[in-house]
């Protein structure tokens, strides 16, 4: 069995990775030598240094750090959900077991891509989204949250413009934004800012939403989703600005 020490030889390089980026190495570590009544942190911190493990060791000398860095990966796995309590009284003696989440991460990979759908802040996001498109990305449904993100753009739009339902889409986006007449247009800035703004608008729907209402789009990386959601913030806080101004 691979251990830590076997993955990650390099003391400086382990304590200079991030909480989630240990937790991804440490669980796949964690899944092979788990016990049948689960996994303990006591346990699991003092065989980086047991001579009973074989292989690579971690010299004492850097204990502290080291012991400081694994309880905080730990810990995030405990936060996140991927390590519960174990049942009865072995959970209350700090005995935890893997949650059925964490028995679908089988990798490291695995591990990165779940704690990449944590990083979508639901605070920051516009009440109009923040319920329905935070619960999708956190389950990594991204073509589902990039596609109700843009769905919100799209109705606040025609909202605030008052049109009605048949004006959909880049269609919608020109009229609203109309470098001449549109009632979301701030007529005070200059021509150029102003056929920039609806272009901004047209291009965000005809490229994001309008793709997923025709056709399924597979849009697995939560990286690029977490940016297309921003930018439908980004967006929606454009035409509140609009609303507010008219």
């Amino acid at each position: 069995m691979t251990s830590l020490p076997e993955l990650i030889p390099d003391v400086d390089f382990l304590l200079a990775m991030e909480a989630e980026e240990l937790a991804a190495t440490m669980l796949p570590i964690l899944a092979r030598g788990r016990q049948q009544s689960g996994v303990h942190l006591g346990n699991y911190s003092s065989s980086v240094f047991s001579p009973n493990m074989g292989g690579h060791l971690y010299d004492r000398r850097n204990e502290h750090q080291i012991l400081l860095a694994v309880t905080e990966a730990w810990n995030w796995l405990e936060v996140h959900g991927l390590l519960v309590p174990a049942p009865g009284t072995n959970g209350s003696h700090g005995w935890r077991v893997f949650s059925r989440k964490a028995e679908k991460l089988t990798s490291s990979d695995d591990v990165r891509q779940f704690a990449k759908s944590r990083h979508l802040r639901r605070e920051i996001l516009n009440p109009r989204i923040a319920d329905k498109v935070w619960s999708a990305f956190i389950r990594s449904e991204y073509d589902v949250a990039v596609f109700q993100a843009m769905k919100a753009v799209e109705v606040a739009v025609r909202e605030a413009s008052g049109f009605g339902a048949e004006e959909l889409g880049v269609k919608l986006m020109r009229r609203a934004f109309n470098v001449e007449n549109g009632p979301l247009t701030d007529m005070t800035a200059e021509m150029g800012e102003r056929q920039a703004c609806s272009d901004l608008f047209a291009g965000a729907i005809g490229s994001y939403k309008n793709s997923h209402s025709h056709r399924d789009v597979n849009l697995d990386n939560p990286d690029e989703a977490h940016e297309l959601v921003m930018l439908a913030n980004h967006l929606l806080r454009i035409v509140d600005q609009r609303r507010a101004a008219v």
